[in-house]
């Protein structure tokens, strides 16, 4: 059952004995323990009828006498586990979520990872529990997700502040969501996040970061480059060598994609590349800039010069060197 489904079942009063949220991405967890803890019940019926665990400190004993109580003054009760994943004998729980009370609603937060597959709990979970595992999104899919969730708050933004927003924050969605309500706060009466917004209210610069490098590699234009580059290097922490170079192979790697495909719809060359319709002329006008060889050439440079810059074959080249020097090697 996915997490938006649940959520919108609560709503509605419909609820499950057991809920079991496992897996990789801390945010869909969290969101569903934090509703669980403060939507499911009122403020005078949480008093009597909500009981928090926390998997270091638990006993199953307990957790089990805690689910088999009948709610006071209220028509349920609600359990909470979190960081599951850290309790002894969480296999001992297997006994109350075959037989579960209707009167609890139980909701168990197993992070970091799943319950191991051949065990018999998790055949147990898949036949007795609403089950949510959830895993870390891909790169590709952060702008898309970023958008949707503002479009959720009532509000729109560009694609390119989208773009320098989840490139800055990287793949941590409870910090994306935080700094996007923290951009909405600072909009006024405006409706739509701007470039501006990111680079006054997050520190991002709109001229100086990874996109508009790869844009003027992109376009053969050195000189706008060198001049990016020597931004990074008076702030290094806008644009560290470790996360530049992975972003221009991501970005080369879906330019010379596009040789494989036969087709000259922009939305079928944006599914298949994973980028947005919106930038795929750019990707197309790269490709022909720079041809097939090109393209794979660049690609070599990329894994080479990322290889020195942890050391390898390098005696000792600044970070920068090594980036003016990838530049007028690629152009």
């Amino acid at each position: 059952m996915s997490v938006e489904k649940i959520l919108a079942d609560w709503k509605k009063k419909q609820y499950k004995p057991v809920y079991w949220l496992e897996g990789e991405e801390d945010y869909y967890i969290d969101k569903i323990m934090q509703a669980a803890e403060h939507e499911l019940l009122s403020e005078a019926e949480a008093g009597f009828n909500l009981t928090i665990f926390y998997g270091r400190e638990a006993n199953w004993a307990d957790v089990v006498n805690a689910c088999m109580k009948y709610p006071m003054f209220s028509d349920k009760q609600v359990v909470l586990i979190k960081e599951a994943q850290q309790m002894k004998d969480l296999d001992k729980l297997e006994h109350y979520i075959s037989h579960p009370l209707s009167s609890t609603i139980l909701v168990v937060g197993h992070k970091e990872k799943k319950v191991d597959g051949r065990s018999k709990l998790a055949k147990l979970l898949k036949d007795k529990t609403e089950l949510v595992q959830t895993k870390k999104m891909y790169e590709n899919q952060l702008p898309a997700w970023a958008e949707k969730l503002v479009q959720s708050k009532g509000y729109s933004i560009q694609q390119k502040a989208c773009l320098l927003l989840v490139d800055h924050i990287g793949n941590d969605l409870s910090r994306i969501e935080n700094e996007i309500d923290k951009l909405l706060i600072n909009l006024g009466t405006r409706t739509t996040i701007t470039e501006d917004d990111i680079e006054k209210f997050i520190g991002v610069s709109k001229e100086f970061n990874v996109f508009e490098l790869q844009d003027a590699i992109a376009k053969k234009d050195l000189a706008k480059a060198i001049r990016i580059v020597q931004y990074f290097e008076s702030n290094p922490k806008a644009g560290p060598i470790q996360m530049i170079l992975p972003a221009l192979y991501n970005y080369f790697s879906k330019v010379f994609m596009i040789f494989g495909v036969h087709s000259s719809d922009d939305k079928m060359i944006a599914s298949t590349i994973g980028t947005s319709p919106f930038f795929v002329k750019d990707y197309i006008q790269c490709s022909q800039r720079y041809g097939y060889d090109g393209i794979e050439r660049i690609l070599l440079l990329l894994h080479q010069y990322n290889l020195r810059s942890i050391g390898i074959n390098d005696a000792g080249s600044s970070d920068t060197g090594l980036l003016k020097e990838l530049l007028v090697k690629i152009m």
